[in-house]
């Protein structure tokens, strides 16, 4: 399964953008602002291609994909939240992404749980997961 995340535009504060898979879009998606340099849990990942697995988090308390070996992090996430608040370099994603510019994602639960019932599927058929960040 390939997933393809597309930075539309960053600003103080946060870098919102689009997730596709393959060609189709799946949803919205929030990260910390951009940075020349790592401010921890301020900054969004570094773009590049990143395995996805499914593993325990003990933040949340349940079962969340997390990308692998992305350089100068760990314990990257994708999981629901509406605000760059509510990410330390993780991956937000939601079903609406409010007004532009206003750095807000609506019915995140909804998109979160949509995304990672494909990603399961995925992983359950033997499939690898990746995302490209550009």
């Amino acid at each position: 399964m390939e997933l393809f995340l597309k930075r539309n535009h960053g600003t103080t504060g946060y870098t919102a953008g689009r997730l596709y898979q393959l060609n189709q879009f799946e949803c919205y998606t929030l990260e910390d602002q951009e940075r020349p340099h790592k401010i921890p849990g301020e900054t969004a990942i570094p773009t590049g291609k990143y395995q996805v697995v499914v593993t325990f988090s003990n933040r949340f308390q349940k079962p969340l994909p997390l990308l692998l070996a992305v350089p100068g992090f760990s314990g990257v996430r994708i999981h629901s939240g509406n605000t760059a608040a509510d990410t330390e370099g993780c991956i937000l994603v939601g079903a609406n992404d409010g007004n532009p510019g206003d750095g807000w994602l609506g019915r995140s639960r909804e998109a979160f749980t949509a995304l990672f019932a494909k990603i399961q599927a995925a992983i359950a058929a033997g499939e690898k997961v990746w995302i490209t960040i550009t």
